[in-house]
């Protein structure tokens, strides 16, 4: 079957010829095209970026405010030399998108990052019917495989209260885009105030600011008294662990939001007192869910556990490759060390 090459893989990213254009670049490009607001995917030096509307804020925090940026909504189509593209919701956090590039009959979607359960807060992954299909595998293993946010959130709650008893802080770590909004919207009311470090306190802000249904944070600052933490919960972003920032909640527990807890031995390497498998990227089931509902006839496989995943869909009749692209080295998730044994990263 023949397949037009509407988008390549190059070194400064994923391109477009004919729309010239590029998705998440890795370079400095004339046109960006951004699937969301974290650093591996959204970089600094793009003469112009478009993105989901609520996902302009976000890169003016990050990048600038003189960026020149374009907001769109989901499904409206933007064109570019005859090439239409739209973008769509992939749950992954605020603003997070999958872009849909169509030329002539021939339709490409590049995901991103994504996941399938909607959290409450990052929007509903919407399936997107395609001929190729560009998707992330961070946690592209069968080993990988979430349980409800609903019984997460149950075992955090209760992970709390016994804290408290104890006569401990909680302290839990999260992305500051993404991870922590999650946490705070699903956590509100748990302890009677939630204390933040300065770099969650500050995107938490202008969250809220643009529309956001956010509970109120308070931020941690050198002449916060330690009193206030008492039987509270405080979020900081996961480069706090073993930092001398953490030692003004003592007594406390540490517990740390990622994936990676899945895994037996990264909650000791963290140094930490309990881990949640609580991930802003789909499983190893809700990776096989969204490639099938898309009906792609063609699968690139992308940043994370990519070679093992593509093999496991060629062999299971959707013809799939590997591709090596610089996505994931500045996500706190896919950016964490992985050891897996033999038998573990075999998917059949």
């Amino acid at each position: 079957m023949f397949y037009m090459q509407v988008l390549q893989f190059t070194d400064k990213g994923i391109y477009c010829p004919a729309g010239d254009f590029y998705i998440d670049p890795w370079q400095p490009v004339e046109r960006a095209v951004i699937t969301h607001a974290h650093s591996d995917h959204a970089r600094y030096g793009n003469k112009h970026y478009l993105c989901h509307h609520d996902s302009v804020p976000l890169l003016q925090l990050r990048l600038g405010q003189d960026i020149s940026v374009q907001g769109v909504a989901f499904g409206e189509n933007i064109r570019y030399n005859g090439v239409t593209i739209s973008l769509h919701p992939a749950g992954h956090i605020i603003g997070s998108a999958q872009v849909r590039v169509q030329q002539e009959n021939e339709v490409w979607v590049v995901s991103g990052d994504y996941k399938v359960e909607n959290d409450g807060i990052s929007g509903q992954f919407e399936p997107v019917p395609c001929n190729t299909f560009i998707t992330e595998c961070t946690f592209g293993l069968p080993i990988y495989n979430w349980q409800p946010q609903g019984v997460i959130f149950s075992n955090i709650r209760q992970w709390i209260q016994d804290n408290q008893a104890a006569g401990k802080n909680s302290v839990l770590l999260g992305y500051s885009l993404g991870k922590a909004q999650r946490l705070l919207h699903n956590l509100r009311g748990v302890t009677e105030q939630i204390w933040a470090h300065g770099a969650i306190y500050i995107t938490h802000q202008l969250l809220r600011e643009n529309g956001w249904d956010l509970p109120e944070i308070h931020r941690i600052t050198p002449d916060t008294p330690a009193s206030v933490y008492k039987n509270n919960l405080i979020i900081g972003p996961p480069s706090a662990a073993d930092s001398s920032w953490m030692r003004r909640f003592n007594p406390y527990a540490l517990g740390v939001c990622s994936g990676w807890m899945q895994v037996r031995g990264h909650m000791r390497r963290r140094n930490a007192d309990a881990g949640f498998a609580l991930s802003d990227h789909a499983d190893w089931t809700g990776l096989l869910q969204a490639v099938k509902a898309t009906g792609a006839e063609k699968v690139y496989t992308t940043h994370g556990f990519s070679s093992a995943f593509a093999r496991y869909l060629t062999e299971n009749g959707i013809p799939a490759q590997e591709v090596k692209t610089e996505f994931g080295d500045m996500d706190e998730e896919a950016g964490m060390p992985e050891t897996i044994t033999n038998d573990q990263q075999d998917p059949s």
